[in-house]
């Protein structure tokens, strides 16, 4: 995936997890039932909602619309920039950063070719404003939400520990997409947003309707299921999952709309191909027991703060972020909320080193390849700004863990 091209052939992320995948089935060693039983049907469901509901928001017009009301007085670059990162960082701790980063890209190829700057540059800055705005919230990802599940009462530790400094990690981004892209910050061109975006988009009416009752169901459950988890109240023992909200916000597009076949056609099939093929590869190399040996041999306080930052970061770039939550807990067992937050903004910030370290960032480029083979982000032009601001924001989150 680091590489990706070979002389004139050029592989796409999804192909080469798929690979992957293949490799370790027909070598043994994984098993048929294992590998289906290691595919987390929970994150394909949510994915596949969000897909059918951003894709109604961007085919019925929906989405130029309020991208026009947010950035249409942009006047620099920096404003855009900025705009970019606090708007999709902060919306993302409300809706999830995969729900941004599929209803974000259109948005950031829009906005490139309204602006004639670099859509590499608001591709990152979208990227790294979703993966750092998640951290401060329990639901801002689902690692996240994993770890608020193991808390007594997560809101209040989350922006305890994690707010000011996410902030401050939004400001640091800005500076180094300045410094990385200083080029493209001099040659801002604005233009007429209002006329350039009404020209493109022919609004469906008939569409809009359904995808805004879509789009209101999918928020209202989301807040349903904060406040159910807030108040610790169990209807039945029936678990609101995050997949039974994205299928039944979707429900309506599937049921009601006239374009239901062209919509569910159209959604990124590729990237769901992705994420059951990475479950199946990922599950194979935790199986080896080559990282639990390392950090047993290692003799590692895998509980103290500095600890839990650097192993989290570190590990999510091989078996993701999720299913490294996952195993991590039991080990903490009732953690403080010092450590629960920790191993929350590691296991998030992790997202920001490579473009493997968050599922948000694989949905980003595969949208944007799909959209325009010609546009993309290489593995090497995201880790060369991704590693200096990893290590500068696990440094302001643990600067401010220590006080």
């Amino acid at each position: 995936i680091s590489i990706r091209q070979l002389g004139n052939l050029r592989l796409q992320i999804w192909q080469l997890m798929l690979f992957g995948a293949i490799v370790v089935l027909i070598t043994g060693q994984i098993s048929l039932n294992d590998a289906i039983t290691s595919i987390n049907f929970d994150v394909i469901l949510f994915l596949f909602g969000v897909f059918v509901i951003g894709k109604a928001l961007e085919e019925s017009g929906i989405l130029q619309h309020f991208s026009y009301k947010i950035f249409h007085k942009a006047k620099s670059t920096d404003l855009l920039i900025l705009l970019i990162l606090f708007v999709a960082g902060g919306t993302s701790a409300l809706l999830m950063n995969d729900t941004l980063a599929i209803i974000g890209t259109p948005v950031m190829l829009m906005l490139a070719s309204q602006y004639k700057i670099s859509p590499k540059l608001l591709l990152l800055a979208l990227a790294f404003a979703i993966t750092i705005g998640s951290v401060t919230s329990p639901i801002g990802n689902p690692q996240n939400l994993l770890i608020a599940l193991n808390m007594q009462e997560p809101f209040i530790p989350f922006i305890k520990f994690l707010l000011i400094p996410t902030i401050i990690n939004l400001f640091v981004t800005y500076l180094l997409l300045k410094i990385f892209y200083k080029k493209e910050f001099r040659k801002f061109k604005s233009q007429n947003l209002q006329e350039n975006f009404e020209s493109k988009t022919k609004p469906d009416t008939k569409l809009s309707r359904i995808t805004k009752i879509s789009f209101v169901l999918f928020v209202s459950l989301l807040f349903l299921k904060i406040l159910l988890t807030i108040l610790n109240i169990n209807f039945l023992n029936f678990d609101l999952r995050l997949s039974y909200i994205a299928i039944i916000s979707a429900i309506p597009l599937i049921l009601f709309s006239s374009r239901r076949y062209e919509i569910v056609r159209n959604i990124d099939w590729h990237t769901l191909l992705f994420f059951a093929a990475m479950f199946v590869l990922m599950q194979s190399v935790w199986d080896t027991n080559f990282f639990q040996n390392l950090i047993k041999e290692g003799n590692l306080d895998i509980s103290s703060i500095p600890m839990l930052l650097t192993v989290s970061v570190i590990l999510s770039q091989f078996i993701s972020n999720v299913p490294l939550v996952a195993l991590y807990l039991p080990l903490l067992g009732s953690g403080t909320d010092a450590q629960m937050t920790a191993l929350a903004a590691g296991s998030t910030i992790a997202g920001n080193l490579s473009i493997l370290g968050a599922a948000s960032n694989v949905i980003i480029i595969q949208n944007a390849e799909k959209r325009n083979k010609n546009i993309t982000l290489t593995f090497f032009e995201f880790v060369r700004i991704g590693i200096p601001l990893t290590i500068i924001n696990v440094l302001v989150y643990y600067v401010f863990f220590a006080i």
